[in-house]
């Protein structure tokens, strides 16, 4: 065994917190030689219910698990104490009626103050990934406010939406997911991302070879890979929680995990102009990791089609950081 990882989860009793709490501690994530000291944070009205979540993480007996600390989010400096990965699960949920604009404006504050303490108490090699929506505005404005954290150590949650778009592609083709590769979310973790049937590749394939039906693919696949969160709500009466604590822990794994050759990873990350994108954004971009670090893909083919849609979604995220502008320093 190594020293031990210190791991922060906001909003660890809720639904998708509950759902990768466990994982992590399991060794999962992080691998079984990687100790993991938990920190989990929690609302204050919410902390009993995180004394459950520390019964069963006990109950588990997981050899990984080299402790748990538990925090109510009135503390976030001390929360994010030493911590090397901070995952941001807690924000506040939309609710019927809601505009996404509200939803920014309220979650803003809160992101505001997080990015502060963890610039102030984690550890100097900390890295973030935001799940809490709108993840990728939050993203924004949370690096914002933490100076001393280098950007490419920030990360928003488009991976959800990337897990998505293979599952509906190996189901079309009649393949198994591991068939699908190379496929990338470009823009914002909402209805107007863009999941990229243009480089993805099944068995190897062009996926636009595979799948003759090319009305689906620029029809039916992107609505349905946008639309899959309502769908999900609609179906089952509450939010993505599994689906998307499973996506948050794919988005770690690819960071500390070699990408596989001819793949990537869809990441929400900090934009340089690359591909003709707007610098200063959180967009989801495809991404290579080995295993240390991690770059945006090249190469990637933007016909105009692609383009049209990418800038969709690229202006909605030039919207969303004009509505906190005030937020950000």
């Amino acid at each position: 065994m190594t020293a031990p990882l210190h791991v922060a989860i906001t909003g660890a009793a809720g639904q998708i917190g509950y759902a990768m709490t466990f994982r992590i501690a399991s060794g999962e994530v992080f691998g079984p030689h990687r100790p993991v000291v938990l920190h989990l944070i929690e609302v204050p009205p919410v902390m009993p219910a995180l004394d459950g979540v520390h019964m069963e993480l006990d109950d588990c007996a997981f050899p990984t698990l080299a402790g748990v600390e538990k925090h109510d989010s009135d503390h976030l400096e001390q929360a994010f104490a030493h911590c090397n990965w901070v995952l941001l699960v807690g924000s506040v949920p939309r609710k019927q009626g809601m505009e996404r604009s509200d939803l920014i404006r309220i979650n803003g504050p809160i992101f505001t103050n997080t990015g502060k303490a963890i610039n102030a108490s984690a550890a100097k090699d900390v890295r973030v990934v935001v799940v809490g929506n709108p993840c990728n505005t939050n993203c924004l404005i949370a690096m914002s406010h933490a100076p001393d954290v280098p950007k490419n150590r920030w990360f928003a949650m488009t991976r959800l939406d990337q897990n998505r778009a293979l599952a509906q592609l190996a189901q079309k083709s009649n393949r198994p997911v591991a068939a699908v590769t190379n496929l990338a979310i470009w823009g914002n973790h909402s209805s107007t991302q863009y999941p990229d049937f243009v480089n993805a590749k099944i068995d190897g394939r062009p996926a636009t070879e595979v799948i003759s039906d090319h009305a689906w693919l620029k029809g039916d696949f992107i609505s349905t890979v946008q639309q899959r969160g309502a769908a999900v709500i609609k179906a089952r009466g509450a939010s993505s929680a599994a689906s998307a604590a499973n996506a948050c822990l794919d988005t770690v794994k690819s960071i500390i995990t070699p990408t596989p050759s001819g793949s990537c990873a869809s990441i929400a990350v900090y934009t340089d102009g690359k591909y003709g994108i707007d610098a200063g954004l959180m967009c989801g971009l495809p991404i290579s990791s080995d295993g240390e670090n991690w770059r945006v893909l090249d190469g990637f083919h933007i016909d105009d089609f692609s383009r049209s849609a990418i800038q969709i979604t690229v202006d909605e995220l030039k919207q969303e950081r004009d509505t906190v502008k005030d937020l950000l320093p």
